[in-house]
C-alpha cells in the first residue's frame, strides 16, 4: 500500500493462545503474496483506466471512483480488523480475508458495466484491507525472533514494493497479452493458491483478552460518513454546482460525520484515534509526512498514466515503462533513507524527502511544457519524485510508533495507516478537480467565444477522462476552425501542469510544516512525559 506502515504493530503482546507452530516457510510465502497482490491492485489499475474508458464508456467521475471505491473501503476496515482476528482467529480471518479478495476481484474482471465495477472495487478494497492488516498481524507473530523476524519484514518489504513497483507493467502486459479483465481476474487462482500456504503453513494464534475490547463501530462509521461525503462532494461539486442544496448536503453530511467522529474517539474507552498522541512532536510530524506523501506522490499513480496515454500518444506497454522510472526508486532508497535516518534524525531526514517530491513536480510541470522535444522531458521529474519517496517512507513509519510508548503503539500504526488512506482518497478526487479546471481555463482562453460552459465543462472532462479522440469528434460535429489535436494536446498539458503545481506545492507545504513541528530534538524522557501517553486514556 501507499507507504505502508509497520502494521504488524496494530496488534498488541498481552498473552496470546496459538496452536503449534507448522512451516515459516509457507506461512511466509502466503503473506508475501498477499502483499504482492495488494500492491498490484493499487498500481496495475491505474494503467487500464484510458481502456476501461473506452470500452465501459467511463467517464471521468467513473474513472476516480473506480481507485477511490478501494482505498475508502480499505479505510473503513482497518481498526475493525484487527479486533476481529485477535478475538476469532488471525489464520482463520486471514483465510476468509484472502478467500473474499480472490471473489471481489472476480466480481470486477466480470463487471458488465461501470457502477458494478466500482461496487465490486469497494468490496475488493474491504477484502484488501482485512488482509493486508491480518497478513502483518501473522507475519509478526509468526516469526517472534528478533533475527527471524528482522528477515521475515526485510522479505515482505521486498514483495510489497515489487508489487507496488512493477505494478504498472505487470498491468500493460496484461493488456497487451489479454484483455483488462485479466488485471482482476489474475488475483482469484493466486487467491487459491495462498489459500492452500495458509492452510499448509500458518500457525493459529489469538489474543484472549480481546473479547474484553469493544469494537470501535461508532468510530468507523462516523469516519468513513464523513471520508465519503467529503469524496463525494469533490468529485461531484463541479457538476452538481458548489452552492447547489446537493453540494451544500453533502458538506453538511461531511461536517456533521467529522464532528461526531471526534466526539465518539474522546469518550470511546477503545478509540481508534487518540488526538493526545499529537502533542507528541515526533509522531506529528511523522504524521505530516504521511499525508505529505499522500497529497502529491501517490494520487498521482492515477493521473500519471493518462498524461503519458492520452496527453503524450504512448501505447499501454510504453506507458507502463515510463512509470517505471516514477515507481522503481520507491525499491531503491529505502535502505539509503534508514542511514540517513541513524545519521542525521527524521526532522532533517522526512522534510527533506518532502522537499525532494516537491522538486520532481516542479520539475515534471516545467519539463510538461517541452512536450515538443518528446515526453522524456517529464522523466528526470518523475525520477526526482520517486527518489523523495523513497527518502520519506521508511523515516515517517518508523517514527509515528517509535516516537510513542510501547503500550500505544498499536493505536499510533493504525492512526498512521488511517491518514494515509483518507489523504490519498481526498487527493486523489483534489487533483482530478485540478486536472478538470486547469483544461478548462485552457479551453476558455481558445473556445470560450464559441461554446457555452456548460459543453465547454463537458468537453475538459472528456480530455480529463482521457477520451481525446471522443473530444475530437465533439468539437468536428461542431464546425469549430479552431478545433484541433493540438488545442486538446494543449489543454490538457496545461490541466497537467496544474496537477504537477498542486503536486508540488502540497508536498513543500507540508516539509515546511513537518520541519516546524518536528522542532527541536526532545530527550526521550520528555517525549515519554507527555499527557495521557502513559496510561492509556
Amino acid at each position: 500500500m501507499p507507504g505502508a506502515s509497520r502494521s504488524h504493530l496494530l496488534f498488541h503482546d498481552p498473552p496470546m493462545s496459538s496452536s503449534a507452530p507448522r512451516h515459516p516457510t509457507l506461512a511466509l510465502a502466503a503473506i508475501c503474496l498477499a502483499a504482492l497482490m495488494f500492491g498490484l491492485e493499487i498500481s496495475s489499475v491505474p494503467i487500464i483506466l484510458p481502456v476501461l474508458e473506452a470500452r465501459l464508456h467511463a467517464d471521468f467521475q467513473d474513472l476516480q471512483w473506480i481507485m477511490n471505491a478501494y482505498t475508502i473501503a480499505c479505510t473503513t476496515v482497518l481498526m475493525a480488523t484487527g479486533t476481529l482476528a485477535d478475538r476469532y482467529g488471525r489464520r482463520r480471518m486471514f483465510a476468509f480475508t484472502v478467500l473474499a479478495f480472490g471473489m471481489a476481484s472476480l466480481l470486477c474482471g466480470l463487471a458488465p458495466s461501470t457502477p458494478m465495477l466500482i461496487a465490486a472495487r469497494f468490496l475488493q478494497g474491504m477484502a484488501g484491507g482485512a488482509m493486508f492488516i491480518c497478513s502483518i498481524a501473522i507475519l509478526s507473530h509468526q516469526f517472534p525472533d528478533g533475527k527471524a523476524r528482522g528477515r521475515a519484514f526485510a522479505i515482505w518489504g521486498v514483495v510489497a514494493g515489487i508489487g507496488l513497483g512493477f505494478g504498472p507493467v505487470v498491468g500493460s502486459a496484461i493488456i497487451a497479452l489479454a484483455s483488462w479483465h485479466w488485471v482482476f481476474l489474475a488475483h482469484a487462482p493466486l487467491a487459491l493458491l495462498g489459500l492452500a500456504l495458509i492452510m499448509a503453513g500458518v500457525t493459529e494464534s489469538r489474543d484472549p483478552l480481546a473479547r474484553q475490547q469493544k469494537l470501535d463501530l461508532a468510530g468507523i462509521v462516523t469516519l468513513t460518513i464523513a471520508v465519503l461525503g467529503l469524496t463525494w462532494l469533490i468529485t461531484q461539486g463541479g457538476g452538481l454546482g458548489w452552492t447547489s442544496p446537493a453540494a451544500l448536503g453533502l458538506m453538511a453530511v461531511s461536517v456533521v460525520g467529522l464532528v461526531a467522529f471526534v466526539a465518539v474517539e474522546r469518550f470511546h474507552p477503545h478509540p481508534m484515534f487518540d488526538f493526545a498522541v499529537f502533542r507528541i512532536r515526533d509522531f506529528s510530524g511523522a504524521i505530516l509526512g504521511c499525508i505529505g506523501m499522500n497529497c502529491s506522490y501517490w494520487p498521482f499513480m492515477i493521473y500519471l498514466p493518462l498524461y503519458f496515454s492520452a496527453g503524450l500518444g504512448y501505447g499501454t506497454t510504453t506507458v507502463g515503462l515510463a512509470l517505471l522510472v516514477y515507481t522503481v526508486p520507491f525499491l531503491v532508497m529505502p535502505p539509503i533513507a534508514q542511514w540517513l535516518l541513524l545519521r542525521y534524525q527524521a526532522r532533517f531526514v522526512i522534510p527533506a524527502g518532502l522537499f525532494l517530491i516537491g522538486l520532481g513536480f516542479m520539475s515534471m510541470k516545467w519539463g510538461s511544457g517541452l512536450a515538443h522535444l518528446g515526453g522524456w522531458t517529464v522523466l528526470p521529474g518523475a525520477l526526482i519524485a520517486g527518489i523523495g519517496l523513497g527518502l520519506t517512507t521508511t523515516p515517517a513509519t518508523n517514527m509515528t510508533t517509535a516516537s510513542v510508548p510501547a503500550h500505544r503503539a498499536g493505536m499510533a500504526s493504525g492512526m498512521d495507516v488511517s491518514a494515509r488512506l483518507i489523504s490519498l482518497a481526498i487527493n486523489i478526487a483534489v487533483m482530478g478537480l485540478v486536472l478538470v479546471a486547469g483544461i478548462l481555463a485552457a479551453l476558455r482562453a481558445t473556445l470560450g467565444t464559441t461554446l457555452d460552459a456548460a459543453r465547454l465543462r463537458a468537453l475538459a472532462e472528456q480530455l480529463a477522462g482521457g477520451d481525446v479522440a471522443g473530444a475530437q469528434q465533439a468539437l468536428a460535429t461542431l464546425a469549430l476552425p479552431d478545433a484541433s489535436a493540438a488545442l486538446l494536446q494543449a489543454a490538457m498539458t496545461h490541466g497537467f501542469g496544474w496537477v504537477m503545481l498542486y503536486g508540488g506545492l502540497g508536498a513543500w507545504l507540508t516539509a515546511v510544516l513537518s520541519f516546524a513541528v518536528f522542532g527541536r530534538r526532545q530527550a526521550p524522557a520528555a517525549r515519554d512525559a507527555s499527557p495521557r501517553m502513559a496510561g492509556g486514556r
